[in-house]
């Protein structure tokens, strides 16, 4: 029983380093020809939204970027809560990992 407990705590442990060490990491990708931008992070949180002027009004640029990138993040963070309600309802199983749960 205690190693077991042992070997959750290890776990959460290691996925808190892999989360750090994804905080860390950034990915660029780039639409309509370079003319849209996004950062984002290892664990998908976007870091900034770049929309090229010509797309926008200029004097609008800075709201739509905020945004869009604002409720991407939010969407995002609903898919997170959904998961995990889904989780504790029991609609989606945790994998079996090396017979912890067991």
């Amino acid at each position: 029983m205690f190693n077991k407990l042992k070997q959750i705590k290890d776990l959460r442990s290691q996925a808190k380093q892999v989360q750090h060490t994804l905080e860390r990491e950034t990915v660029h990708a780039d639409a309509c020809g370079g003319k849209v931008n996004v950062v984002m992070d290892g664990t998908q949180k976007i870091m900034t939204i770049e929309i090229h002027p010509e797309l926008l009004a200029q004097s609008e640029k800075e709201k739509i970027q905020n945004g869009i990138k604002d409720a991407v993040n939010g969407a995002s963070k609903k898919v997170q809560n959904l998961m995990a309600q889904k989780m504790r309802s029991g609609e989606l199983k945790m994998p079996d990992i090396g017979g912890l749960t067991s």
